[in-house]
């Protein structure tokens, strides 16, 4: 697969104790300049994001400081030629030798356009493997959907996107995501409640 048609992707480094930002060459593109014109602050990255984002990007960079939690996000920002980007920020904690989070560091993820380009050169490399494996991708779809908040194609751009950089099958990911979600903490009762009243009315809401 050719990178020119993947998601553009770029990665960051945060640290708590100094609030230093580190950016690669990629995410100084996204945002529209040379890799090193200007200085990443949490200011200048404010500024970027798009006003009805912009409240909610500054709570989770309030949270990375005061409770170490790592900075991953799905916002959009606005870049120097004034360019809309939807983008999902994944994200870990960077540990120090004794254990405690010292910063957070990860990658955007740019989900702009749609998945055209990325979607039809993976379905024709591993059409075979797609079609065999197709119920596992679905659900691993389904997963990244619900925790990102993101649609179908963007999903699965995200799952080839982990795909070829890691050199490691769709399939195999998919099939490891499953097996890992016991791992992640159960939803809040409010959630299931909410969930549970949505499930029990939907045949009220079905077009007829």
């Amino acid at each position: 697969m050719n990178r020119s048609a993947r998601p553009r992707t770029g990665s960051f480094r945060f640290w708590f104790a100094t609030r230093r930002w580190e950016w690669s060459p990629e995410v100084y593109r996204m945002h529209g300049y040379t890799p090193g014109e200007v200085e990443p602050t949490t200011d200048l990255l404010l500024k970027h994001k798009h006003p009805g984002d912009r409240d909610q990007v500054a709570e989770i960079i309030a949270r990375s400081l005061t409770e170490g939690e790592p900075f991953s996000s799905r916002h959009r920002f606005i870049d120097t030629h004034g360019a809309e980007h939807q983008v999902l920020v994944v994200a870990d904690r960077i540990h120090d030798a004794d254990g405690r989070a010292v910063g957070t560091a990860g990658y955007y993820v740019d989900l702009s356009g749609t998945l055209t380009d990325v979607g039809q050169e993976a379905l024709d490399e591993q059409l075979p493997e797609l079609l065999e494996s197709r119920a596992v991708i679905e659900q691993a779809k389904g997963v990244l959907m619900r925790v990102y908040r993101i649609d179908a194609d963007q999903a699965f751009k995200l799952l080839v996107w982990r795909s070829q950089e890691n050199n490691t099958r769709l399939r195999d990911l998919a099939q490891q995501l499953i097996a890992e979600l016991p791992e992640i903490p159960a939803a809040p009762e409010a959630t299931v409640a909410r969930f549970d009243h949505i499930l029990l009315t939907l045949h009220e809401r079905i077009p007829h």
